[in-house]
């Protein structure tokens, strides 16, 4: 063999089915642009269903960077769920039918060089105004080996602080 392809087909196939989505209509990204609130006014959701659906996507990401964003987003908002929090959860599970075969390719004869890549944006929680850090790492140039998205600990107080706050983690990850 010349590298290894890890994936979860069959892992998403089988949360598709448990949580009802095998005919939904597909999608073409995992989240929409507009942020994700608390939505205090919002209609209430079953708690447990919606923690099910969030954390079978968290395993997923194991193999499934492209999905890590929005579901850290949706893990946010599973002390009291509403339709909105329950429709962006949805949307990432038709993002996932469309792409079910996706995942981490690694060839054999891979060097040795890391290449980082950060980004942050500033006081993109519209709850707490925190920022949200979000980092890759890849061996050989182009082999995905670490990925993280997380709120920020700090309230930056402009985006050049957010950056130097997601530097100093991604900086952390590589050593």
């Amino acid at each position: 063999p010349r590298g290894i392809f890890i994936n979860q087909a069959k892992y998403a196939q089988e949360i598709l089915v448990k949580h009802g989505m095998t005919s939904c209509d597909v999608i073409g990204t995992p989240v929409a642009t507009k942020h994700l609130d608390t939505d205090l006014s919002g209609t209430l959701v079953d708690q447990t269903k919606y923690r099910s659906m969030v954390e079978a996507l968290m395993y997923l990401t194991t193999s499934r960077p492209d999905i890590m964003h929005a579901t850290c987003y949706c893990a946010g908002y599973q002390a009291q769920p509403t339709e909105k929090h329950l429709t962006t959860v949805k949307r990432i599970f038709r993002y996932l039918k469309d792409t079910i075969h996706m995942g981490l390719w690694y060839l054999k004869d891979t060097d040795f060089e890391l290449t980082a890549f950060l980004d942050s944006d500033h006081a993109g929680c519209l709850d707490s105004r925190k920022s949200t850090s979000g980092g890759v790492q890849f061996l050989g140039g182009d082999k995905l080996v670490s990925w993280s998205s997380k709120k920020q600990d700090c309230t930056s107080m402009s985006s050049a602080e957010a950056e130097y706050v997601s530097l100093s983690a991604c900086y952390t990850q590589v050593l």
